[in-house]
């Protein structure tokens, strides 16, 4: 006979190997096929919803790691809020209009200058459809789920409607107005962008220090004396209207080789080392208010600069005296516009100086006009001194091209007249990590106005129409017939007809006698567009206001986060989230941020077709997502090393309760049950409790650390270890067996459902291996097990026997080095310890103490041995018979050395 074909070896077919890049597809389509977002919402009908609300991606190009990292996290958080029990409906948007796709459809060969606009904006409407449709079957390649079938859009009329009706009550309500203000201007984009579209870069600037001569001293200075000041921008001394000083500092005239110099006095020293000089003799001082009114010669033009105050002077850099440009900086704007100094901006739409400049500067771009404008300087005389600096300066995010300060006519959204609302609602939102509110608190308590209006082709029209006295007209029920009519043709119809076709049919206005109107050309900025997503996406669907949640990247914080509190809470008074989390960006392995111009972006679509997308979704809930994660070979090969311990546990499991061997029917009552299998449910009813709680608070790396740390040392090195004598061994049938199967069942049952969120696909694979339920896991419900009798007892008496096992396994280990033993089968273990300890061990263990610690023979003695940290211990090689069934060393006579109790079992 032979004795291995009479073990009860585990049977499955659910395999070692993964082979996710080839299995996950299909479990895809499964669930498109059995629509399984669709049940998960009728299995919650009335249940309490948790909506996600999700941040639009923009609609150009392949998804990148921070796009998998994010929709991965948005999945688990889904998954696992109906797992809880909650109707969670997912509806995945996109951002779809704006210049990126304005220049993907250039770079096609397309001349939008050249071209009528409206069929300019219909190239673009059809190709962010085409990187819609792309990108959703990347995000669907990760196992998400959600209502891809019906996601919300920004360039559909639907969404375009409900903005233009945002845009209206806005208006009506007074926050909405049309300005001169300086803006970031980005020359490369030719546009007006928002502070969410500034990236900030070092750059090598020259710098310049600059005498500008008394004019009328007002009885304080001659004209002999000067003012200096420092620019890090010479190409705006063609703008310069003023000098600002604080008015409550200390200025000094003091005397130089190079004339008498104006000053904040505590900087005389540090500066006349930079424009070394030798002669220092201080003639005057004077607070800076005394200095108010007295004009200056501009160095080049015939026109005066007038010395005025600002309390944004300060003594951090340069010389207290600032140069002011009304028409270039926010702060000179509005400075300036106290003095009645008009926003003069000799630059025009590409960067390049106007003929206001002079004719030395004109057509020259900005940065060419910094070395015009300081040789003019020189030749004048006015230049003291010329250095560079490496500092940072704003670019426009998408170009990556530095950006300037232009004073133009825009259109803005008052921060102003809403800032304390804003401002108490971020205190009553719940934060995740929490110095994000910090963060938005500050931007919006310093924000200025937000510049809404963009001079671009692809995007929402502002719907303002002119009179023929160029007043803006803002009508309540203008705003509702735009509305109507962009619901009904799109926005290209604000295009494609003039202006009082756009009316009210008899239309009439007192600004427009002859009824010839105008309309504004410019669109809105996008991120108008994504911050008004609550409504289509949320309001419009009856999903209720505010969300539950939004998650995004740490840089929507200036984004979407952002907008969506300004649009949320000036229409519908209070933000549109009761709670924010974020997450940080991802780094390649050396901590550089993945990006196509460092050459280190790894697409997810190469890493799901080699290592699959549970992969890549275990690694995005292992790393500690709030804060930068890197990525990397390495990184995944150690991720797929820990899935695969996950794995080969679930197939050990399987293995011994597959179906054809034990069923429900066969399931060993609680009472039944012995005290150590007892003890893993406790623990496996603390596990579940615990993870639980750890998917309320997003706490993913916690949940995958407490999971693998279970299954790999309470099962796999402990349980699973000692049990395989029983599952192999014993009778089919026996109580014995059925009891560990039974724990068995519960474990593989609640490991599963609290890993289904994170591995979606392996735990589908399991389920069906499992054949426990009768739908897809995805479809059930986390376990809410029942408190097990006596369990506190029951955890005391199990931590003593686990301390007298460690001295076990360590006195065994250590004659396994002497090369005594080999494998601890071979092992006699000789114990001395207190009586207490040994009525414990036969209380719980019987006879089978020597099982529990996966050695052939235990004895007890009253002698002195060797003492370790709760026993004293000896281990000696076990004499006697190898069993060749299960290969314990006994003291059988037998003929063929076959124990006692596998001679049972075989009768």
């Amino acid at each position: 006979m032979e004795y291995k074909d009479t073990l009860l070896m585990p049977k499955t077919d659910f395999e070692m190997r993964g082979k996710l890049p080839t299995k996950e597809p299909k479990f895809q389509q499964r669930w498109l096929d059995e629509k399984l977002y669709e049940k998960m919402l009728e299995k919650r009908e009335g249940a309490e919803q948790f909506v996600l609300h999700d941040g639009p991606p923009y609609a150009n190009g392949e998804i990148h790691l921070g796009h998998a990292l994010n929709k991965s996290l948005k999945d688990v958080i889904v998954r696992s809020r109906f797992m809880m029990g909650y109707k969670t409906p997912f509806i995945p948007g996109w951002d779809t209009h704006g210049l990126p796709i304005e220049t993907a459809i250039q770079k096609l060969g397309h001349n939008r200058k050249e071209m009528k606009i409206e069929d300019f904006r219909k190239l673009c409407y059809d190709y962010a459809l085409e990187q819609v449709e792309n990108q959703k079957k990347g995000f669907q390649a990760l196992g998400s789920i959600g209502d891809y079938d019906h996601p919300y859009l920004t360039l559909t009329k639907e969404f375009e409607e409900h903005q233009i009706k945002i845009f209206g009550k806005m208006a009506t309500d007074g926050l909405i107005y049309q300005g001169l203000k300086p803006v970031y201007w980005s020359p490369s984009s030719e546009t007006a962008l928002a502070e969410a579209e500034i990236e900030y870069k070092d750059i090598k600037s020259p710098t310049i220090f600059v005498k500008f001569a008394v004019k009328d001293g007002k009885g304080i200075l001659e004209n002999e004396d000067n003012f200096v000041i420092w620019t890090t921008t010479p190409w705006t001394i063609p703008a310069n209207l003023a000098i600002c000083l604080n008015p409550r500092m200390e200025y000094a005239l003091v005397e130089s080789e190079k004339g008498n110099l104006v000053v904040l006095k505590e900087l005389i020293d540090s500066l006349w080392e930079k424009l070394e000089l030798k002669e220092k003799k201080i003639l005057k001082t004077f607070r800076g208010e005394h200095l108010e009114g007295i004009t200056t010669k501009h160095p080049f033009y015939d026109r005066e600069s007038l010395v005025i105050m600002g309390n944004h002077v300060t003594a951090d850099a340069g010389t207290g005296c600032v140069h002011t440009a009304p028409g270039h900086g926010e702060d000179d704007f509005v400075v300036g516009m106290k003095y009645g100094l008009p926003a003069f901006c000799p630059v025009d739409e590409q960067g390049k100086m106007t003929e206001e400049a002079g004719d030395f500067l004109v057509g020259q771009y900005v940065d060419d006009a910094n070395k015009t404008v300081t040789m003019k300087l020189e030749e004048l005389g006015a230049l003291l001194k010329l250095e560079f600096i490496v500092h940072s300066y704003p670019h426009d995010w998408r170009t990556k091209k530095p950006i300037i300060f232009r004073a133009t006519t825009q259109w803005f959204a008052s921060i102003d007249k809403i800032r304390n609302e804003l401002l108490a609602e971020i205190k009553d939102v719940s934060w995740i990590p929490a110095w994000g509110e910090t963060r938005l608190y500050n931007m919006i308590r310093d924000r200025g106005d937000w510049c809404i209006s963009r001079q671009r082709a692809w995007g929402v029209p502002i719907p303002i129409i002119y009179a023929e006295d160029g007043t803006p007209i803002m009508e309540h029920d203008l705003f509702e017939h735009f509305s109507k009519l962009i619901g009904e043709f799109g926005t290209n119809v604000w295009f494609e007809r003039d202006a009082k076709d756009l009316l009210p049919e008899g239309y009439t206005h007192p600004g427009s006698p002859n009824g010839e109107f105008t309309k504004e050309t410019d669109t809105m900025d996008v991120w108008f567009d994504s911050g008004s997503s609550h409504t289509e996406a949320m309001i419009a669907r009856g999903l209720p206001y505010p969300a539950d949640l939004y998650f995004e990247g740490s840089d929507q914080y200036r984004g979407w986060f952002n907008s969506s509190l300004i649009i949320g809470t000036a229409v519908y008074g209070h933000s549109p989230y009761k709670q924010i989390l974020s997450h940080g960006f991802v780094m390649d392995e050396k901590g550089v941020k993945m990006s196509k111009s460092q050459w280190n972006a790894v697409s997810p679509s190469k890493i799901t077709s080699q290592y699959g997308a549970d992969i890549l979704r275990l690694w995005a809930t292992s790393v500690d997502y709030q804060q930068d994660v890197s990525m990397g070979d390495s990184i995944l090969k150690q991720v797929s090393e820990n899935y695969r311990k996950v794995r080969n546990t679930f197939k050990f499991i399987l293995g011994n309760i597959n179906p054809s061997d034990f069923g429900e029917a066969d399931m060993v009552p609680e009472d039944k049950l012995s005290v150590v299998d007892k003890h893993i449910l406790i623990l496996l009813n603390d596990l579940n409790h615990e993870v639980k709680n750890l998917y309320v608070t997003y706490d993913y790396p916690m949940i995958t650390t407490k999971l693998t740390t279970f299954m790999t040392n309470m099962m796999s090195a402990y349980y699973l270890d000692f049990t395989k004598d029983i599952l192999y061994i014993e009778k089919k049938d026996s109580l014995r067996r059925r009891q560990v199967q039974t724990v068995l069942y519960k474990v593989c049952d609640t490991l599963l459902k609290l890993w289904a969120p994170i591995l979606v696909h392996t735990a589908e694979e399991i389920a069906d291996h499992f054949e426990a339920y009768e739908e897809s896991v995805h479809l059930q419900a986390f376990n809410t097990p029942d408190r097990i009798e006596d369990d506190e007892v029951i955890r005391e008496k199990m931590d003593r026997l686990f301390a007298i096992r460690k001295d076990v396994f360590k006195a065994i280990e250590n004659v396994r080095n002497e090369k005594v033993i080999g494998k601890p089968l071979e092992a006699h273990v000789i114990l001395h310890v207190y009586d207490t300890d040994k009525a414990l061990m036969e209380e719980i263990l019987g006879d089978n103490i020597h099982q529990w610690l996966t050695v052939s023979k235990v004895s007890f003695t009253e002698e002195t041995l060797d003492q370790y940290e709760v026993a004293e211990v000896k281990v000696e090689k076990c004499e006697g018979v190898v069993c060749p069934r299960c290969w314990n060393i006994t003291d059988s006579t037998a003929e063929d050395g076959l124990c006692e109790r596998c001679q049972s079992v075989l009768d």
